[in-house]
């Protein structure tokens, strides 16, 4: 099985760290996110990986190479403007076409999530999708009856609640929903819910964190020394 990586974005978010820098090429305990995917891809048995480049292409093209020293075959799709994820994935379609199904993660995800329920879940459905349980920015208050302060819960997850987690695994068939300059979270993946198309693995108790701002990489780093990244700890699972 082949895996895609989104990894085109400015990263905004993360300057001055992206002025110099891609964000896949940012450190996360000394090694740079992009690793750290491969090496949750090959904990996997997941070898083959396209990288779908732009901002800063040569650096990440400069540091993976043909991906050998990372025991990884790697290959690479340019876009030279923005085309988003839809468009990025698109651009991959001559590699992608002949698979039966592929991975794609977003270029600034951390997780140690199993992704064999994903890939066997597929059935009939164009794509599947991760989903992993809403985390409170803040702190929560347990109040009893009595209007008693019962316990501070820091920062639960939300289970009633669950959000994309940048990682699916889709067929070819989700070519035709894409075109040049697309998303595939605000413009293909709509489509495809409305064609009952588009299925969900919900995952609980596993690691999971996006890189989107400069606190994120200090609480990733903390968390990832904690997990053992990116073998998970026993009690990580998932429901369908």
């Amino acid at each position: 099985m082949k895996a895609v990586i989104l990894a085109g974005g400015f990263g905004k978010r993360l300057k001055p760290l992206t002025d110099e820098r891609p964000k896949p090429l940012i450190e996360i305990n000394d090694k740079p996110i992009v690793e750290l995917q491969l090496e949750w891809l090959k904990s996997h048995g997941v070898q083959e990986v396209v990288l779908c480049v732009g901002f800063m292409k040569e650096k990440i093209i400069g540091f993976l190479g043909n991906g050998k020293r990372f025991g990884a075959k790697i290959s690479y799709v340019v876009e030279e403007e923005p085309l988003g994820t839809g468009g990025a994935l698109l651009n991959a379609e001559p590699i992608l076409k002949a698979e039966d199904s592929f991975l794609v993660l977003n270029g600034d995800i951390l997780t140690n999530l199993d992704p064999a329920p994903l890939i066997s879940s597929i059935d009939d459905f164009i794509g599947a999708i991760a989903l992993v349980p809403l985390k409170s920015p803040y702190g929560v208050v347990d109040v009893d009856e009595d209007g008693r302060i019962a316990r501070f819960i820091e920062k639960p997850l939300i289970t009633d609640y669950w959000v994309n987690a940048g990682i699916y695994c889709l067929t070819p068939r989700i070519f035709p929903y894409l075109s040049e300059k697309c998303s595939l979270e605000t413009d293909a993946f709509p489509r495809m819910v409305e064609a009952r198309a588009l299925k969900a693995i919900r995952y609980h108790r596993c690691f999971w964190k996006s890189i989107d701002v400069h606190k994120d990489i200090e609480e990733a780093a903390v968390a990832l020394r904690k997990e053992g990244f990116p073998t998970p700890k026993a009690g990580v699972g998932y429901l369908r």
